[in-house]
């Protein structure tokens, strides 16, 4: 799961052209030229980097980040199949509980040493310790063994008809072991949460087999990555990449269309439209990311219980498909009401909620709630997708105004926002999600609303579990062990719970703007990485 982490950023009016262009020139003056003999791929992204530590880091800058530094045993295609990349071949057992891999016997790290499965089994092990938040990938993980250089064998707690998916997340990439435990004094035994002190050392130095190396990283202002001259597959097509901190999507547009930066990575569909240059290329596809808006049933500050009835009139009281021409525009979203991406086994044939704001009155009125209330909607400052999440909220809070519902909307960094819902929690919210694999059962872990599941703390279950799902884990599990027909159905099932609780209120799913210089080959939408930079290349 990737929320982000607010850095301080450029903050422009779309209305402010001046401003754009100064900003342009600011841009060009402080970050400084790209040296004109490097083939170098630039960047402009609302970075949102927390750690550059591979087990530490959780956002959507971290994971393009990992994927170019550090390989993992295997990968997604373009169509989500799976590819070896370090892992030569495996094999799985028929109780789908062991999984054994291959090494590569050409795999190397980025200082020419072999890759080596004693390197996998530290790896993996240090994700599980470190107890980021990226371990809640690892947790169906029992055991890994290295018994020989070349072979990794993993067993799981259960069945796992989607662990080798989960190994593409970005977060499995290969460590190498002893360069981060002698320079970097990292470590991945069981008390690594307290003991390991290594991230320092990760914001300025890279350890791993991928196609780039760490060059630099500024908080704030950009990432700088060069190419690894010991990768062991095909060279990276460009010499760097440089990720520079540009915060306003119209900004973005503004340095594409001049031509200072060869991609622009988060433009909305309205702003893309002012990119008229010959050399710029635009293309909408639908995407893997949703928005939503969530109910904080245990939240301190809420003036009353949130019941099954006053969240459904919430819910009914909201008007979707205006609110997607609202944010995104016609044609270049899609409403979904489960909180699983478009393509996703069990996302597809659900129905979207109606909007219906005068059974919303009734059932308020049912409750005893007539005159209205007012509920404090703290949510992250923060423009994804495309999608602007204060006029988002602007739009709800004029929704369900008419049926008496105020909201305090107040817009937090992404920091505050996530120390705040998962303390006092929040009684209404908005937020978003990409994956981090093809598999269903992260979002189930995320959003299940079962004891363990992210939501089943930032709901504050603790004080009111009246609207736990404890269901969803047991179908979870029949999931896994299932054939993939079979298992549709019960992702589908898990989806409908989820729905019907009305605790987390999936809107809609952007589409992707891909924006980018006409000499740019290559870009193109992951659901692991969002941009695999592997694959990017510049024509000269």
């Amino acid at each position: 799961m990737k929320e982000i982490w607010n850095l301080p950023y450029l903050r422009l009016s779309k209305l402010s052209v001046g401003g754009l262009a100064t900003a342009a020139a600011l841009f060009g003056a402080t970050l400084g030229a790209v040296p004109a003999s490097a083939k170098s791929l630039v960047i402009a992204r609302d970075m949102d980097m927390n750690s550059l530590d591979l087990h530490r880091a959780w956002c959507e800058s971290c994971i393009i980040y990992n994927n170019a530094v550090y390989e993992g045993l295997l990968t997604l295609d373009a169509n989500n199949k799976l590819v070896p990349v370090i892992a030569e071949s495996w094999q799985v057992s028929n109780d789908l509980t062991t999984f054994t891999f291959k090494i590569n016997p050409k795999a190397t790290f980025s200082d020419g040493s072999k890759v080596e499965a004693k390197d996998v089994k530290w790896s993996w092990e240090r994700l599980q310790n470190i107890k980021g938040n990226a371990a809640e990938l690892a947790e169906a993980i029992a055991s890994v063994d290295a018994p020989d250089p070349a072979t990794v064998i993993v067993k799981t707690k259960a069945p796992n008809s989607e662990f080798l998916n989960v190994l593409t997340a970005t977060y499995f990439g290969v460590i190498n072991r002893r360069v981060a435990e002698t320079e970097g004094k990292a470590n991945a035994g069981p008390d690594a949460a307290k003991s390991d002190s290594s991230e320092p050392w990760f914001f300025s130095h890279s350890a791993g087999a991928g196609p780039f190396v760490l060059e630099s990283y500024e908080p704030g202002s950009e990432l700088r990555l060069k190419r690894n001259e010991h990768y062991w597959r095909k060279p990276a097509n460009v010499d760097e990449v440089i990720m520079r901190q540009v915060g306003d999507t119209v900004a973005q547009a503004q340095l594409l269309q001049s031509g200072q930066v060869d991609i622009a990575m988060q433009v909305d569909a309205e702003t893309a439209k002012t990119l008229t240059s010959p050399n710029v290329k635009v293309e909408s596809a639908p995407s893997f990311n949703f928005i939503y808006v969530a109910i904080g049933p245990g939240a301190v500050a809420n003036p009353f219980p949130m019941t099954m009835e006053i969240r459904e009139a919430i819910s009914i009281a909201i008007d979707r498909k205006s609110l997607i021409d609202f944010t995104v525009g016609e044609g270049n979203g899609e409403l979904i009401s489960v909180p699983f991406p478009i393509g996703f086994p069990g996302a597809s044939g659900h129905a979207i909620p109606e909007y219906n704001p005068e059974k919303a009155k009734a059932m308020l009125a049912h409750a005893g709630k007539a005159d209205g209330f007012t509920l404090d909607a703290t949510y992250p400052q923060l423009n994804v997708y495309g999608v602007d999440l204060s006029i988002m909220m602007q739009k709800i809070q004029q929704d369900l105004a008419k049926v008496k519902i105020t909201l305090d909307l107040k817009p937090v960094e992404m920091s505050a926002w996530r120390q705040r819902v998962s303390g006092d929690h929040i009684p209404f919210t908005g937020a978003y999600y990409s994956p981090d694999f093809y598999g269903t059962s992260q979002f189930v872990q995320t959003f299940g609303l079962a004891e363990g599941t992210l939501w089943y703390k930032r709901g504050g279950a603790e004080r009111d579990p009246s609207y736990l799902l404890p269901e969803n884990l047991k179908l979870m599990a029949e999931a896994l062990k299932a054939k993939p027909a079979d298992a549709e159905k019960i992702w589908f099932k898990i989806g409908e719970n989820i729905k019907s609780d009305n605790v987390i209120l999936p809107m809609l799913s952007p589409n992707l703007m891909l924006t980018y210089g006409s000499k740019v080959h290559g870009v193109r939408n992951s659901a692991i990485c969002i941009l695999p930079l592997y694959d990017v290349s510049i024509e000269d």
